[in-house]
């Protein structure tokens, strides 16, 4: 098992955009979920390419605007 911050390096690694702050702001299980979503957009896409989206995370999210 990786350390919180295994995984932000690695994340890191692909996504070099991104802040060590604000991925520390995060759990290791969202980040761990992240960064399998991230390495799998580094394969070929096509057939053999499949990403399941975890149970429990939302398909959709929608914002109210504030009135």
């Amino acid at each position: 098992m990786l350390t919180k911050s295994q995984i932000i390096s690695a994340i890191q690694q692909v996504n070099r955009t991104v802040s060590t702050d604000w991925l520390a702001g995060f759990e290791a299980s969202s980040l761990m979920r992240y960064l399998d979503h991230l390495q799998m957009t580094l394969e070929p896409r096509g057939r053999q390419s499949i990403w399941m989206r975890p149970g429990e995370t939302r398909a959709a999210v929608t914002r109210e605007p504030v009135v």
